[in-house]
């Protein structure tokens, strides 16, 4: 059965900008492969972590929005416990109510950047 899931993830800060859009597209890639279709992606860059995590207080902070099969989002999980890069990871299925509120959020910003 297909799903909307978010996943949210944050990659260590010692990596490039390319090395981190590398990591990105390889997590894309394994949601694709697995017959994902992409809703929404943000990078939310660098930022300050709530509590040191492997003696590191910043991370690249990513936001995947996508519908999938379940056994998709395990492969995908599976990548992000192998990947060193990755210092946290959720995956959260999101019910309708959550995912009519995501899109009403995005249209809302699409109508900012449009007045602007």
């Amino acid at each position: 059965m297909i799903n909307n899931y978010e996943t949210v993830f944050i990659l260590t800060p010692v990596l490039s900008d390319v090395q981190m859009k590398e990591a990105v597209e390889k997590f894309k890639g394994i949601l694709k492969d697995g017959g994902a279709e992409m809703v929404h992606e943000e990078n939310w860059g660098l930022r300050k972590l709530a509590y040191p995590i492997q003696k590191k207080s910043t991370g690249f902070y990513h936001l995947l929005e996508f519908k999938a099969a379940g056994s998709t989002v395990e492969k995908l999980e599976v990548n992000f416990r192998r990947d060193e890069k990755v210092i946290r990871f959720l995956t959260v299925r999101l019910d309708k109510y959550a995912f009519e509120y995501s899109e009403k959020k995005r249209n809302k910003k699409k109508e900012e950047k449009k007045e602007e």
